[in-house]
């Protein structure tokens, strides 16, 4: 799934697609130690691991255009 920005859910911050699930949530799940498994178990919601790579791919683009 791709990853959008609604300023009218979840306050505009950056969420898998057709869900209220932020990129910050999974990111802070990850950095927790939680498995990818884990998330989704937590998030039914979310696709097989291709929604957690597009975070991941999503906050990695977001680096890169800072430097």
């Amino acid at each position: 799934m791709a990853i959008v920005s609604n300023p009218n859910v979840m306050t505009g911050k950056p969420t898998i697609a057709g869900t209220r699930i932020t990129v910050e949530s999974i990111l802070e799940r990850l950095a927790a130690g939680e498995s990818q498994e884990q998330i989704i178990k937590a998030n039914p919601r979310l696709g097989p691991e291709d929604d957690i790579r597009a975070a991941l791919a999503f906050a990695a683009q977001a680096l890169r255009a800072l430097g």
